[in-house]
């Protein structure tokens, strides 16, 4: 493994914002890691930089314990939401920082500019001043500067994140692609669920300090870990149930389960595609709520008729979801529930 993470733990006035973490990144792999604001991503990011020293556990880059390593001493590079660009400095004398603090001469300075210019989409921006840039070239120079030393770890703390979304969506696409040309070992941290399964070959859910989940963005996505993981995936329709045989008594009635599924009282999650609409007089019967369109279907949001069962959300088609107010029934298929752990 290239960076391997054991027993990582910081603490903060007795608190611990980095608890025990375990985490290991191959050579050439694109991790990232996912959490809301306050779950530790950062700080991990920081400590594995050299910038954050540990209370306990373990760093090690290439097998090598980075522990009493300096920061400029680890041989990896990072990249911070705010770019942090030199103002007084133009593009070129930006991208070339790194290479100056390892004595690099002038002209392989100005060569190693122009490729790295010309990778990120700014040729011949060398002579721009940094004042003259957008912030989507702002972030180009920015990874330049970071890759120039070719580093042999690269670490992105929420690259685009001041980005607006057309922007961002369009970045993180060229960024996966770059990567995957120059073989680039990289970790990320990104609060925004979309950036992360774009760019990632896996993903690690991080809550207070530890990590819920890690796999492929698709195996977090169709299983995830527990009822935190899919609520901050964006999940809505998540109940508690008891599971026998092949179906949950829930609030929402009885829900149909996968087979194999784990027995007893358990969390459900079902999908919005699982959200089947039927006659009125059919299955849960409920009124619309609301209707949000989502681009390529209709989010509705249903409140069950009786009971005291949380609301759901369906996704429909566009020309087949009901208006506010519609009276509709309910059914759900078992293909579309995850019973979580």
């Amino acid at each position: 493994m290239l960076l391997s993470l054991a027993d990582a733990t910081v603490r903060f006035g007795g608190r611990a914002v980095l608890d025990g973490v375990g985490l290991d990144v191959a050579e050439h792999e694109i991790v990232c890691v996912l959490g809301p604001s306050g779950s530790g991503k950062s700080t991990l990011l920081r400590a594995v930089a050299g910038l954050q020293p540990l209370d306990a556990g373990r760093v090690s880059l290439d097998g090598r314990d980075q522990g009493g390593v300096p920061a400029h001493q680890r041989g990896v590079g990072l990249m911070f939401q705010d770019h942090q660009l030199f103002p007084q400095r133009d593009v070129g004398a930006n991208v070339a920082f790194g290479l100056r603090m390892h004595g690099v001469g002038k002209e392989q300075q100005d060569e190693r500019v122009r490729e790295l210019l010309d990778l990120v989409g700014l040729p011949g921006a060398a002579r721009r001043a940094v004042a003259s840039l957008s912030g989507g070239e702002q972030q180009r120079v920015a990874l330049a500067r970071a890759l120039a030393p070719r580093p042999r770890l690269l670490m992105l703390d929420e690259p685009l994140g001041q980005l607006d979304r057309s922007l961002r969506e369009r970045l993180v696409v060229e960024l996966r692609e770059l990567f995957g040309r120059l073989g680039t070992t990289v970790l990320a941290v990104t609060h925004d669920q979309g950036e992360a399964f774009a760019l990632a070959d896996r993903v690690v859910v991080m809550r207070a300090g530890r990590i819920a989940q890690s796999g492929t963005p698709l195996e977090v996505w169709q299983r995830p870990a527990d009822e935190f993981v899919a609520r901050f995936l964006g999940f809505e329709n998540v109940v508690e149930g008891t599971v026998t045989g092949e179906a949950a008594d829930t609030v929402w009635g009885k829900v149909p389960v996968p087979p194999g599924a784990a027995q007893g009282v358990r969390s459900l999650l079902v999908r919005p595609a699982g959200v089947r609409l039927v006659a009125a007089d059919e299955g849960l019967r409920c009124t619309v709520g609301a209707r949000t369109f989502r681009g390529t279907h209709v989010a509705v949001r249903l409140h069950p008729v009786e009971g005291d069962g949380p609301r759901l959300e369906a996704a429909c088609a566009l020309r087949a979801a009901p208006e506010v107010g519609d009276a509709v029934g309910v059914e759900f298929d078992p293909a579309e529930i995850v019973v979580l752990g």
